[in-house]
């Protein structure tokens, strides 16, 4: 399934005894990897504890599609992840917070 940056899409990510697997959602953060890879983000939505390496999204953060509830991404769990993954498209951040995101990024791992 092809991706863009920004989008929201839900993946099927399996334990390692191969036997059970989970649905996540994960922030396309940079599509342009080779061997039909992008670089993702990890959502969730336990928001019991913020650390400073997340960023809440909720409704007003999309400019199409949403989550089923506020979330938070987990910057520092960035990873490599196969298109063959993808169960679908969730949705997409707005540019603005996308931006923000990227800034976050940027912070934790120094790029700026």
């Amino acid at each position: 399934m092809e991706v863009s940056q920004a989008e929201v899409v839900l993946c099927e990510f399996y334990f390692s005894d191969l036997k059970q697997n989970k649905l996540r959602p994960v922030v396309v953060f940079k599509n342009n990897l080779p061997f039909n890879d992008f670089v993702g983000m990890p959502i969730s939505s336990k928001l019991d504890r913020l650390n400073d390496d997340e960023f809440l999204v909720d409704q007003s953060d999309f400019s199409a599609g949403a989550l089923p509830k506020r979330s938070k991404v987990m910057v520092r769990k960035t990873f490599v992840i196969s298109k063959q993954v993808i169960v679908k498209k969730d949705g997409t951040l707005s540019a603005e917070s996308f931006r923000r995101l990227h800034r976050a990024f940027c912070g934790y791992f120094g790029c700026e």
